[in-house]
């Protein structure tokens, strides 16, 4: 997981352990030569274009955690269509945007943990502006899926947490 970031909306750790993890990057990003990336890429913090053809934005998926007020989040790419990158774009500092549909977006990343997590279909939930938005997939019986809609138990979630935390050394 070289391109791992412990997500900051969780410093403190409040669980004793680590419940937040992300990506730098959409997984296509790595499909394209360290040499060719400053042509081909435009990557922001929130946003990433790929040869202006494929469109990623960087949203929360969350995972609740049992008998808890707590979340086990994964901070994931997902790809957009054009016309809706676009119109996320437009709304991106507009007060009221999480009032939106939500929009249909594909999964663009790898996650560690799971059978392959890639082209999972998703909708993608604007959050006031400031907030990235909520990623929500769709029901079906793929284990991250059942994560989401069912929760998973604290221990579970330590599990999780220590087997990334090994991926990233």
């Amino acid at each position: 997981m070289r391109n791992s970031i412990k997500c900051e909306h969780n410093r403190e750790w409040p669980l004793g352990f680590p419940t937040c993890f992300g990506f730098d990057d959409p997984s296509h990003y790595f499909d394209i030569a360290p040499k060719d990336r400053p042509k081909r890429v435009t990557l922001g913090s929130d946003q990433c274009i790929v040869d202006d053809k494929s469109f990623f934005v960087l949203g929360c998926l969350d995972i609740p955690l049992l008998d808890t007020t707590e979340v086990f989040r994964w901070m994931i790419w997902v790809s957009l269509s054009e016309k809706t990158f676009k119109r996320m774009s437009e709304l991106w500092h507009t007060s009221g945007r999480e009032s939106e549909s939500p929009y249909f977006g594909w999964l663009s990343t790898s996650l560690p943990c799971y059978p392959e997590t890639l082209n999972l279909k998703t909708h993608v939930h604007t959050q006031p502006v400031g907030t990235r938005p909520s990623i929500e997939l769709e029901p079906t019986d793929h284990p991250l899926a059942i994560d989401q809609r069912s929760g998973i138990s604290l221990a579970r979630a330590h599990e999780l947490s220590q087997q990334i935390s090994r991926q990233m050394i």
